[in-house]
């Protein structure tokens, strides 16, 4: 398995429009296995997104496509700089 973890700041007063935009994308992405989203205690703005797929190349698949590139775009909208994100192979899961 192969996936992303991205950190997001939200805009501040963007919180409620962000998570509405966020509701129309509930569909997985092909090869896709999951993806998560947590919201930090300690700081309510800033997110990190969990993104697993099923292989590296399914990964890249994703990311390169335009619908990919569209939704981040409509989504870029509410951040506060832009994401860091971090790629790579997973190694271990306990599911």
């Amino acid at each position: 398995m192969y996936g992303t973890i991205a950190q997001l700041r939200i805009k501040s007063g963007m919180e409620e429009q962000f998570f509405a935009s966020t509701q129309e994308l509930q569909e997985k992405d092909p090869g896709e296995v999951a993806s998560y989203v947590y919201r930090m205690d300690a700081d309510p703005s800033i997110l990190y997104l969990v993104a697993i797929f099923e292989s590296k190349a399914a990964y890249v698949a994703n990311a390169d496509s335009p619908q990919t590139n569209a939704r981040y775009q409509h989504l870029r909208v509410y951040l506060d700089g832009e994401p860091e994100w971090y790629d790579g192979e997973i190694v271990f899961a306990l599911t």
